[in-house]
């Protein structure tokens, strides 16, 4: 019996979806809910599993192809034995099967690009024969070493005291002539990302408003109880999770900030969910932390910590990435100093994290050197003044310098 395999049914956010590679050919076997080819959209990757074990009969859309809900893309046998059919196409069947380009994650598509590397030409050994960094250094240390060009001699006097001979003028076409370029496609989720940046500066009257925060008392915190937290729960105890909660009570005592725009209205969320940016292999994501204030310290330090391993193994869903009332960003983790964060829309103000430092710190009239972060704010001015950001920043930073307030819901 011949089934259609065709596009699944995407969001109504995700109007289309990219074909990445496809894993299996015409004539192979496939068994049941073995993954076919990779979608990409333009918050996750999604896997297409066969619906039902047969041999793959057609294959009717390429690599590279976008395609939208219910479209087709393969037919499959599940009586036919591998090896039986035909691998050319039927006159009335349009087959692909023309040799699949190398899928390069960005970090090696951009060091491929930069060293002049065909992508096309390196073996791929990541999940489904993504080319990943590694495989491109591999392919740069596996490269002829590079005869040098000619170059000036230094002139040295002869024995009669005149200079020697001249030496050869260098060659300057030979020289400058590698200058390699490669142009590499945005992948999906790139462009959303451009996009929703553009419309976010475009479309809001961004401001952002900063402060310091002095960390002594949540590290010290995190020092004394993190060995205990760890073997009680079983996840390590990060600052994120003190992050969390103190925008959360912030956020409570300031309604505006956790609202969005809608037209000429103003939608106050009558609940918690805290976007966490969360650096992944296809880009930035931000998976949503679903009723923050629900959840304990413990609960919201597993949460982002299944994120992080859903965002290397691409294994994040779409309800995963929806929605989103507040965003939290930590750029300290790769060591600014300072940032003014772009507001996810359509949210109206998100958090940025820096990096901690010590610094001479003014306390009980003396100066001490304290562990200090810079944080900053940036917020939508059309619905939230300056007056509720600088106090819902104030009262982020009050609560992390005495997080005992955090635990007694002061």
């Amino acid at each position: 019996m011949l089934i259609e395999v065709k596009v699944p049914q995407l969001p109504e956010s995700v109007s289309e979806a990219t074909l990445m590679t496809w894993h299996k050919k015409v004539g192979e076997f496939v068994k049941r809910d073995e993954n076919l080819i990779d979608l990409e959209t333009d918050k996750v990757v999604l896997e297409l599993p066969a619906p039902q074990a047969g041999v793959i009969v057609s294959i009717v859309a390429d690599d590279g192809a976008t395609v939208v809900s219910g479209q087709l893309l393969a037919t499959l046998d599940t009586e036919a034995q591998a090896g039986t059919v035909q691998t050319a196409a039927p006159a009335a069947a349009a087959v692909v099967t023309a040799p699949a380009a190398a899928v390069a994650m960005p970090a090696a598509a951009k060091l491929a690009a930069e060293s002049g590397v065909d992508v096309a030409a390196v073996a791929g050994s990541g999940r489904g024969g993504r080319v990943l960094k590694e495989d491109v250094k591999a392919a740069l240390d596996a490269r002829p070493p590079v005869q040098a060009g000619p170059v000036l001699a230094a002139a040295a006097p002869s024995a009669g005291g005149a200079l020697a001979s001249t030496p050869a003028t260098p060659n300057a076409a030979a020289i400058f002539a590698d200058r390699p370029e490669q142009r590499v496609p945005m992948s999906r989720l790139r462009q959303r990302v451009a996009e929703r940046l553009i419309m976010s500066q475009q479309t809001n009257a961004i401001l952002t408003t900063f402060n310091e925060v002095n960390m002594k008392p949540v590290m010290d915190l995190r020092t004394r109880y993190k060995e205990k937290f760890e073997k009680e729960h079983g996840v390590k105890l990060g600052f994120m999770s003190f992050f969390v909660k103190a925008v959360v009570a912030a956020l409570k005592k300031f309604p505006v900030v956790n609202a969005s725009v809608d037209g000429n209205d103003i939608i106050y969320h009558g609940y918690f969910d805290i976007g966490i940016a969360v650096g992944s292999p296809r880009g930035l994501v931000v998976p949503i932390l679903r009723d923050a204030d629900r959840m304990s310290i413990a609960e919201i330090e597993k949460q982002i910590a299944d994120f992080a391993v859903k965002a290397r193994e691409g294994k994040l869903s779409l309800d995963d990435l929806t929605g989103g009332t507040f965003s939290v960003t930590n750029g300290g983790t790769f060591g600014s100093m300072m940032s003014t964060p772009i507001i996810n829309p359509p949210q109206s103000a998100i958090l940025g994290m820096h990096a901690t430092k010590e610094r001479a710190w003014v306390e009980n009239g003396q100066v001490v050197v304290r562990p200090v972060m810079y944080v900053a704010l940036s917020y939508d001015h059309r619905i939230i003044d300056g007056r509720e950001a600088v106090l819902a920043l104030v009262t982020i930073k009050d609560l992390l310098e005495d997080p005992a307030r955090l635990i007694l819901d002061l």
